[in-house]
């Protein structure tokens, strides 16, 4: 599962390790999608990112199943280095031709970006690790981030998470669910069932993004 939206996610800048709070609207997705969640899955045990952003949204979710998510910085955010902070058009003014590369699936050289592969075997070993101590029927879910989210699909998927780009992006507090396969030895050893499930079908994208005025009202 993704963050609830933050300032710098409504801005469009790149957060990376940045720790930045939920805003107003980040903490109503949260509220919004536990809620949706109890209908649909009961977690016996939740992991989160250090970061201050899932972890509010962990423990938002988590007090609905009476679960203290488990505080773990390997699932924390990509780093990207001094681009962190930055609108895609800064970014792209300092940095031209690495912006480009990126934006089209290549790893940029900047120092203190991390490389994709890195984030996604410290996303895999903390995922396999507690996996390996639960029971088929029960549920992990992993309070994480857009960028760190999608390596670690892509290597539990067996790609490389260095140029495979077949996962999209994940909108704010939604999901992806994944299972293991159950055949002796079957390759990859995870499937993807759901990818990006969220309240965003019921409220409409722009909704869910920027937040029903009504809503704060209520609150």
């Amino acid at each position: 599962m993704r963050h609830g939206r933050t300032a710098y996610n409504a801005a469009m800048r790149l957060q990376g390790q940045v720790d930045i709070d939920l805003d107003e609207v980040g903490q109503w997705q949260a509220e919004t999608s536990a809620k949706v969640l109890t209908e649909i899955i009961a977690p016996t045990r939740i992991l989160t990112s250090d970061l201050n952003r899932a972890i509010a949204t962990a423990r938002t979710i988590g007090a609905c199943y009476g679960v203290e998510p488990i505080i773990d910085k390997r699932v924390r955010e990509r780093s990207f280095g001094p681009w962190e902070g930055m609108t895609g058009e800064e970014i792209s003014a300092r940095w031209p031709e690495e912006f480009a590369a990126w934006r089209g699936g290549s790893e940029p050289t900047t120092v203190g970006i991390e490389l994709k592969r890195d984030v996604a075997e410290r996303m895999c070993a903390v995922i396999l690790e507690n996996a390996a101590q639960m029971a088929d029927s029960e549920t992990l879910m992993v309070v994480s981030h857009g960028a760190a989210i999608s390596c670690a699909i892509a290597g539990l998927l067996g790609q490389d998470a260095t140029s495979w780009r077949g996962v999209a992006g994940m909108s704010n507090v939604h999901w992806s669910r994944l299972a293991r396969n159950t055949s002796p030895g079957a390759e990859p050893a995870w499937r993807l069932e759901q990818h990006n499930v969220g309240p965003s079908v019921v409220y409409g994208k722009k909704a869910w993004e920027n937040g029903p005025a009504d809503v704060f009202v209520a609150l």
